[in-house]
């Protein structure tokens, strides 16, 4: 969604670098552009005015300082500034001192508040509550269905006494249903509440109906972030209607410019507590304005890679792996895991994109293949057991049934064979020197490039031993006859490169061997 957005401001930095000193005019220049891609983002034209307009102080100010390069002030400058409008910190979610905690999603209809729904179920459950999901959406054809459907796949009760479709009270069900999660124990309840195409009157007065009858503590207003500039007027009407004391931003998957997301807290003041960012259940987090800064100004992500990586990986399992790493037992069966693993962790699309940087490569990131994994996967799975924990047996015969049996070809088998070894021998490697790659030293100073940096000192030697040896006849001779004489006056000795079997001459053949 930010791709455009964030192409545009990197892009506005790039004339600041690389000088040694910027002038008003470059910081109005590059200020210029961020105001043009925040527009063409959809982003509101108070806030853009806002936050150009504190940028530029801040950066005029800080061109007489010394402490960093002028350009990385610019961009630190912005940088604050994108998260102070995202909504600064964190805020966390506000508990009941005595449960349940009742949650209220309200929005327009198409916002996706009922998936959404079971997204915070699921993320409340892994958090050890005890979530009910209340149907108090009756207008919508099939609503309270899809509910029971997201509530089960999210492993959470649904409250539905009504059948929906036009029939029962959504104020009474909503009523019911946060005393029945009361008596039944529940941490959470989140009601369901029903939207319209638009905002009207009689949509503000029966969500303020169940506002007031449920008093929860927390209305969640969730806001489609595709719908661009129309973000301001509905988000305000529902300010001013319901109240709101946060807000979810759904679809931020879409390829939309997203400036619902920048334009919410600096228009209402009401601070983004979750985004949903994807189809799946589990695609949901919470909103990091620093994070969501980062990704935008294409620093990447890496908190959110991380969080998500210790939810998928066993802490045992990868202590195991390690040690199968460095002992060069990993198998295809180990590697299997791996990739089961890595693809509990989501779209390998998305992950690459956390990281700092990929946004040059994002034409190669929307090409890249999800269905790799899966074809990767069926050539595993298409070995025998004994094959998977000793590839070398596999020969021309065996390659051919695998790749039959995969649907596959025999090249794409030995290609993912060679590239198997490949990674294992590298891991390897890396295990037993500290993280140094093959052919590399494990220390600064040390590998190819470092005895690269040597032949200047060994050429001056050669050339000083040379111009040392006289060119006439007797006067060499008599120089020979002066070196023997020292050589045989020296002890004996068994060092490397010197001879035990009486002649003490450095062996420079096999020196230069161990050296390379």
């Amino acid at each position: 969604m930010f791709a455009s957005l964030s192409d545009r401001i990197t892009g506005s930095f790039k004339q600041l670098r690389g000088k040694g000193r910027l002038s008003e005019a470059d910081v109005d220049g590059t200020i210029r552009e961020i105001r043009r891609a925040l527009l063409e983002a959809d982003v509101a034209l108070p806030v853009v005015r806002q936050f150009t307009a504190s940028v530029r102080e801040k950066s005029v100010s800080a061109l007489s300082s010394q402490a960093l390069n002028p350009a990385q002030q610019v961009i630190k400058i912005v940088n604050d500034e994108l998260v102070e409008v995202l909504g600064g910190d964190t805020r966390e979610l506000n508990f009941a001192s005595h449960p349940p905690t009742v949650i209220m999603l309200a929005g327009l209809q198409g916002a996706g508040k009922t998936t959404l729904a079971g997204k915070l179920g699921l993320w409340l459950r892994e958090q050890d509550n005890k979530v009910l999901l209340v149907a108090s959406d009756l207008q919508r054809p099939n609503a309270v269905n899809q509910l029971q459907i997201v509530g089960e796949r999210a492993g959470v009760d649904v409250w539905a006494p009504e059948p929906g479709n036009g029939v029962g009270d959504p104020v009474q069900v909503a009523r019911s249903g946060v005393e029945h999660g009361r008596q039944n124990h529940y941490n959470v309840v989140i009601v369901d509440t029903a939207g319209r195409l638009g905002v009207d009157e009689e949509m503000m007065e029966q969500a303020r109906n169940i506002r007031d009858a449920v008093n929860p503590n927390e209305t969640l207003f969730v806001l489609d972030a595709m719908i661009g500039q129309d973000a301001v007027q509905t988000s305000i009407a529902f300010r001013d209607g319901v109240g709101f004391t946060g807000v979810v931003l759904s679809k931020l998957d879409g390829d939309a410019r997203g400036g619902a997301a920048l334009s919410v807290r600096g228009v209402t003041g009401v601070p983004v507590l979750f985004a949903s960012t994807g189809e799946k259940l589990e695609d949901f987090e919470r909103f990091h304005a620093d994070r969501m800064a980062s990704r935008i100004l294409d620093m990447g992500d890496v908190l959110t890679l991380i969080e998500q990586a210790q939810k998928a990986y066993d802490e045992k399992e990868a202590e195991d792996l390690a040690e199968k790493m460095a002992e060069g037992t990993f198998t295809l069966n180990d590697f299997l895991a791996q990739l089961q693993q890595v693809r509990k962790m989501g779209s390998m699309k998305k992950m690459l994109g956390m990281m700092p940087g990929m946004g040059q490569f994002r034409d190669q990131l929307e090409n890249f293949d999800e269905r790799e994994i899966d074809r990767v996967e069926a050539i595993i799975r298409s070995m025998t057991p004994q094959e998977r924990r000793d590839p070398k047996i596999l020969n021309g015969s065996r390659r051919l049934r695998i790749a039959k049996g995969s649907g596959s070809t025999v090249q794409e088998v030995n290609s993912l064979m060679d590239r198997f070894e490949k990674a294992k021998t590298m891991m390897q490697h890396m295990s037993k020197t500290g993280g140094g790659a093959p052919g590399m030293g494990s220390l600064p100073g040390m590998g190819k490039r470092a005895k690269a940096r040597q032949p200047a000192a060994s050429k001056k030697r050669k050339s000083a031993n040379k111009k040392g040896r006289s060119g006439n006849p007797a006067k060499r001779a008599q120089q020979e006859r002066e070196a023997a004489e020292k050589r045989a006056n020296q002890p004996k000795g068994s060092a490397f490169g010197v001879s035990n079997q009486g002649d003490d001459t450095p062996d420079l053949n096999e020196l230069a061997k161990f050296l390379r």
